[in-house]
């Protein structure tokens, strides 16, 4: 078998399962679209204010029913079929996307109906993440789960690659609210998707009855498994501090670099969405997740964040990011297979609901928290926070991992 031959065997294994590779072909789709109401609602927001903190807020309160109550959306994916939660769940995304589309046009919409619908995507994160997550392992198995994983956040940042792109194209010629409309009609196809799947051809997958104290049973199995543990701190720093570029890229773009159109903007989003597929295809090769390269993706991370921060044109910063996004999605999917490949069944559900508390709920904190630092600095030093809380968590968790082996016992011959 060719080099070229084997690396594509390895690096699509998880699409040569039916189901997957049409759950992978809708979220595709979809998340292009997600990706162009996430550029025009972050571009509407300062249309409206101008203020940078708005924005953060606006962003925050997605995010904000994960950060309260994440943990009922992972016991609901523990306890009922997950193609059943996602029907459910992307059909009420679609239509919030199709109100502010309506909003928008109607040429009446205030800063408050944003955040209504912002706050509304957020409820209804709150049980599609986890469900999602772990139906991933249910589509294709435990032995091609990592590679699974690192094919779902390429498409995740396929999405950004393209979305920014058309968003800003749709918004230069038919207004913000195209953005929105194409988003509503593009969660069409994961329905269909969802519907042209076959039951038969699922991993049977054991759910939890209802019973009292389930939710503190997943916190304390979660926070009593060292791996588990040491994954969701990392995240947790990274989520709240690190990963808030819908809220610093449109500031460095506007602000820093005094880009008042949403091109610029748009080409920092693709650059780092174009490294993020190359991070995630390079992951899904490899498929072995390890905290060792947990820690040296999260100081690759670090680098490259504090590279973009100090980038003295946009050019350069938009050059920056693509290894930005790169070392970004690398990291998060072995954070993610770490967690699904370390964790039992029956508590899947409620890890990866801890998984999106740490890296999606904790945005209502960061989000507005680098809003505020960009505004009494500038969006170069919220940047600059983040990248060095990565570089100390990858430095730390390293150290960690070399102590923890010099500690294991030698094995000598007799």
């Amino acid at each position: 078998m060719s080099a070229a031959r084997t690396f594509r065997a390895r690096t699509f294994a998880a699409l040569r399962v039916r189901n997957f590779r049409l759950y992978f072909i809708g979220q595709l789709i979809s998340i292009s679209g997600t990706w162009m109401q996430s550029v025009a609602q972050g571009w509407l927001v300062l249309q409206i204010t101008g203020s940078t903190v708005d924005l953060g807020v606006a962003v925050a309160l997605q995010f904000l029913p994960t950060l309260l109550v994440g943990s009922y959306g992972g016991l609901l994916a523990d306890r009922f079929e997950k193609r059943r939660i996602l029907y459910f769940t992307q059909s009420g995304a679609g239509l919030l996307a199709l109100a502010l589309g309506l909003l928008v046009s109607s040429g009446h919409v205030t800063l408050s109906e944003v955040y209504a619908i912002a706050l509304g995507l957020g409820v209804v994160n709150l049980f599609d993440t986890p469900a999602r997550q772990a139906f991933v392992q249910q589509m294709v198995g435990r032995d091609l789960i990592a590679n699974a994983v690192s094919l779902n956040s390429v498409l995740m940042n396929a999405g950004r690659l393209v979305g920014p792109g058309v968003a800003t194209a749709l918004i230069a010629t038919l207004g913000t609210a195209a953005c929105f409309y194409a988003n509503a009609g593009s969660f069409l196809a994961v329905l269909i998707a969802l519907w042209m799947m076959q039951s038969s051809e699922f991993i049977p997958m054991r759910t939890v009855a209802r019973e009292k104290g389930q939710l503190r049973l997943g916190l304390r199995y979660a926070f009593e498994t060292p791996v588990l543990r040491n994954v969701l701190v990392i995240v947790t720093v990274l989520g709240t501090f690190a990963y808030n570029f819908t809220v610093t890229l449109p500031l460095l773009a506007r602000v820093t670099f005094h880009e008042h159109t949403a091109t610029q903007y748009g080409i920092l989003m693709g650059a780092m969405g174009l490294g993020a597929v190359v991070g995630g295809l390079t992951v899904a090769y490899r498929s072995r997740p390890t905290m060792e390269l947990l820690a040296l993706l999260a100081l690759g991370f670090g680098v490259s964040m504090n590279l973009t921060a100090l980038a003295p044109s946009i050019h350069l910063a938009q050059l920056a990011l693509v290894p930005t996004g790169a070392f970004s999605i690398a990291m998060m999917s072995t954070a993610n297979a770490l967690l699904q490949l370390n964790s039992k069944e029956h508590m899947r559900g409620r890890v990866m609901s801890l998984y999106s508390i740490a890296f999606l709920g904790t945005t209502p904190i960061g989000a507005p928290l680098m809003g505020v630092i960009a505004s009494t600095s500038n969006p170069r030093v919220a940047i600059s926070v983040g990248a060095t809380l990565a570089l100390v968590t990858g430095v730390l968790l390293l150290l960690g991992q070399r102590a923890a082996r010099r500690q294991l016992p030698v094995l000598t011959s007799r």
